[in-house]
């Protein structure tokens, strides 16, 4: 079963090998070996790794429970004193952008209780047994959660100050001939500028500029007079208050997918992650 749900989260044999120490072709026999013995198919091979059928993700989602649920319980009985943690999945981007400015207000507020965190560096790596909530992106409903819409949000080009002086006033180039730049998203499908400008019907030739793989670090290049970036006003608005980077045109595109805030339904929620969940839904509550 340890074997099972180290492939089901990781939708690998090679990453559930490279876990637990062990070959992939031993991680194989294991799961045939069960599906032998259950009767029942558990994964679906696919050229980039496995994914889980339907009775499989069932059978996942008890799995991991009971597992959270043990490790809890070990906790508890080798510590004299339990502490309280709660185990937040998020992305880089949410976590440094959006959560970190606000913690030191959840630390105040609650001082008893730990908050770690897990930042996967694919949406599949979210189903981990230890997590007790998840920041993810709103790309549908995913089995055995309960989930709720985080925020509203919209996008909007940034850039950095030197930047918009440069090139403010500089009627003869489109936005689209400007140093543009580019993040490439493994998933969810977030709005590349190619999308940003069809949806604003500002017609384009060849987009070029500067690629990155983290948001992060693309901001950091906005920041620096690199180019121009996509912003998500929920990320970068700490940035624009306080000036290291300016919106640089009133085009502006609602966010298609956004955040949600989820839990697992298979899984009660501790007090605190009740009380970091009531802190999340507060702290995306737009000001009045």
């Amino acid at each position: 079963m340890a074997v099972f749900e180290a492939t089901a989260r990781h939708a690998s044999f090679s990453r559930a090998a490279d876990e637990m120490n062990v070959t992939k072709s031993a991680i194989s026999r294991q799961i045939k070996a069960l599906e032998d013995e259950l009767g029942i198919r558990l994964f679906i091979r696919e050229k980039n790794g496995v994914q889980l059928t339907a009775a499989a993700q069932d059978l996942f989602a008890e799995i991991s429970s009971s597992f959270s649920r043990w490790s809890l319980t070990i906790r508890t009985i080798t510590t004299d004193k339990p502490e309280e943690t709660v185990t937040l999945a998020c992305t880089e981007a949410f976590a440094t952008l959006w959560l970190m400015p606000r913690m030191a207000d959840f630390s105040n507020r609650f001082p008893g209780i730990t908050v770690n965190y897990l930042i996967p560096e694919k949406v599949g790596d979210y189903r981990n047994a230890e997590v007790d909530l998840f920041v993810r992106p709103a790309n549908g409903a995913w089995p055995n959660e309960n989930s709720e819409p985080l925020y509203d949000d919209f996008i909007y080009p940034v850039c950095g100050l030197a930047f918009a002086e440069e090139y403010r006033d500089s009627e003869s180039s489109p936005i689209w001939q400007l140093p543009l730049l580019h993040l490439d998203w493994t998933a969810p499908n977030w709005p590349r500028w190619q999308d940003f400008l069809q949806a604003k019907s500002i017609s384009y030739q060849g987009l070029r500029g500067q690629r990155f793989a983290k948001y992060t670090v693309l901001l950091a290049a906005a920041e620096a007079n690199q180019g121009l970036a996509l912003g998500w006003d929920a990320m970068v608005r700490p940035l624009i208050d306080q000036g290291k980077l300016v919106r640089f045109s009133d085009l502006s595109l609602p966010d298609p997918i956004g955040f949600c805030l989820a839990w697992s339904d298979k899984k009660p929620l501790s007090h605190a992650a009740k009380s970091f969940q009531s802190w999340l839904r507060e702290q995306a509550r737009p000001s009045s």
